[in-house]
């Protein structure tokens, strides 16, 4: 799938979310369900302008973003995911989960530092 296409859809589905966390979860979750929400929605958007940004840059001739953007959008749907799961009622061993996102979130990052260094 196209990286800017990935990028795109991951944002317009963060904003989606995190307005609905916004305005259909406020007083039927408590607050560190909202806190998930809200971590999800941030790192979500984050990341999905970072991967539309690393598709941008592709167009334009980068060639070091696609393990990035790969590494991110699985980042992104574990991590987030797995806490917009909890927040919706997933139990709680859900979050073991979640720090694999975290991980794919760093590899993410490592690949373009290592792009970078490289001059790509």
């Amino acid at each position: 799938m196209p990286i800017l296409f990935t990028g795109a859809v991951l944002g317009f589905f963060a904003v989606a979310l995190g307005a609905f966390g916004a305005h259909g979860l406020e007083g039927k979750v408590d607050s560190k369900a909202m806190d998930w929400w809200h971590t999800a929605t941030l790192y979500a958007l984050v990341h999905a302008a970072v991967i539309a940004a690393l598709g941008m840059a592709k167009r334009a001739g980068f060639a070091g973003g696609d393990i990035a953007a790969f590494a991110m959008t699985a980042g992104v749907l574990i991590f987030a995911g797995s806490l917009y799961a909890m927040t919706l009622g997933a139990p709680r061993w859900f979050g073991a989960i979640t720090p694999i996102g975290g991980v794919c979130l760093l590899a993410g990052w490592a690949a373009l530092i290592v792009a970078g260094l490289k001059g790509n």
